[in-house]
């Protein structure tokens, strides 16, 4: 018997055992992050009235880009979290509860794994499912929607693939601090470029094992409002121009969802014009601003070259009750939130390892707030999501109460309510395993 032949084969087949192994342990799928990708188009195939301006009394009056709902979903281990992207203004307090339901019943998720938010485009349909109040092509609408979010959520997670990621950052001038001080110490919307703005770019690359490109998360802090109320043409406006951007120069299937950040007070440089001009040789503003902020996220998605292998996932959601606004008299406060004790604001996290953090917010967070959980969150990279799981209005930090304007006039928030939400996010974010 050659002995030596016996042995290097019995060697080869450990050798093969260990490989095989290797490949389908219940180790190495633990450290495998998978992702799925979905886009669906959710473009009005009627008139509906628009969303973001009490002004518009009419439909819409055609389309001039399509609105999409986008979704991520990202799975490790039996864990989950699923982000989705509207191309629509807000899920309010009648329509969110209803659409979350859901979602949440025809896929078994946790409240803590779905983060369901808008780019708010005032260019898009005001969503409404009450048959007393709503108008009923709207109504339509927004039961379509609910239908085709199921469909690409299922979609997604149809998609499921291992992936590999990494994070970079960039920076654009798209967006611009909208809180104008005029020379008699009063506030008004307008443009402050001197005022504090979060210019930063945050782009998660995702690509398959073999570093094809799968899909780009976007989060910059503006609000979707190029557009105003004379407007009455269907829009994504600045981010959704920008979404369509990415995905055609990246090509192939790519699908990129943005996330508004921290942007309530942050405007586009060109903000609420009257219509798309469409002179010979001139880029109508929207379009042109979607294009800037859409080649630097192609141009950081490119550089992105680090991929962070820590892929466990982790979420979390709570609802914290903060003081309502007593001296809520204003004529621009809703009257549903006057004189209430408590608003609620819900917080949703998750956390990939411990280089990618996500944080939904029901409000429209000024930019600052934004700001102050990135600089001490405990992940590396901090995706800021505003416009998430719900609308609860603006929250402005306490020291700009003194100095009025718009977002202090109409928000239902006593001051200290948003120091308030910063602490709890943060530890939230800590928490996470």
């Amino acid at each position: 018997m050659n002995y030596k032949k016996l042995f290097l084969a019995f060697a080869a087949l450990l050798i093969c055992n260990f490989l095989f192994s290797q490949t389908i342990s219940p180790e190495n799928t633990r450290k495998t992050l998978f992702a799925g990708f979905a886009k669906i188009d959710i473009t009005p195939d009627i008139p509906v009235k628009l969303y973001g301006y009490a002004s518009r009394k009419t439909y819409s009056e055609g389309v001039h880009d399509p609105l999409s709902a986008r979704v991520v979903v990202f799975e490790n281990n039996g864990r989950k979290f699923v982000l989705v992207s509207t191309d629509i203004g807000s899920y309010g307090k009648e329509v969110f509860p209803a659409i979350q339901k859901s979602i949440l019943d025809k896929f078994n998720l946790k409240e803590s794994e779905l983060f369901l938010s808008t780019i708010h485009s005032h260019s898009s349909p005001v969503l409404s499912l009450n048959k007393e109040t709503g108008d009923p092509n709207n109504i339509k609408y927004t039961e379509t929607l609910n239908q085709k979010l199921l469909t690409v959520i299922e979609q997604a997670f149809k998609n499921l693939k291992p992936v590999h990621t990494g994070v970079g950052k960039g920076y654009s001038p798209v967006g611009s601090n909208r809180r104008e001080m005029k020379s008699d110490g009063s506030v008004t919307l307008g443009r402050n470029p001197y005022g504090i703005t979060d210019k930063e770019v945050l782009v998660m690359k995702v690509t398959t094992p073999e570093g094809l490109p799968v899909g780009a998360i976007v989060d910059y802090a503006t609000h979707s409002t190029s557009l105003g109320p004379g407007n009455m043409m269907i829009s994504g406006d600045v981010l959704g121009l920008s979404e369509q951007f990415v995905e055609k120069i990246l090509g192939n299937g790519f699908v990129s969802p943005f996330f508004a950040g921290a942007s309530g007070n942050i405007d586009p440089w060109y903000r609420v014009l009257p219509e798309f001009n469409n002179e010979p040789g001139w880029i109508p503003e929207p379009v042109l601003l979607g294009t800037l902020l859409g080649e630097e996220v192609v141009h950081v998605f490119r550089s992105i070259k680090e991929i962070n292998h820590d892929t466990g996932i982790n979420t979390a959601s709570a609802i914290i009750e903060c003081p309502g606004r007593k001296s809520a008299g204003d004529a621009n406060i809703a009257a549903e939130d006057r004189h209430v004790k408590t608003v609620p604001v819900r917080i949703t996290v998750a956390g990939i390892g411990r280089d990618v953090g996500f944080v939904g917010f029901n409000v429209e967070m000024l930019t600052e707030i934004g700001m102050a959980v990135k600089a001490a969150s405990p992940f590396k990279h901090t995706f800021i999501i505003t416009h998430c799981n719900g609308y609860s209005g603006y929250l402005p930090p306490a020291e700009l109460y003194k100095e009025g304007g718009y977002e202090i006039d109409t928000t239902p928030f006593e001051p200290g309510s948003a120091e308030m939400v910063v602490k709890k996010t943060l530890n939230m974010l800590y928490d996470l395993e």
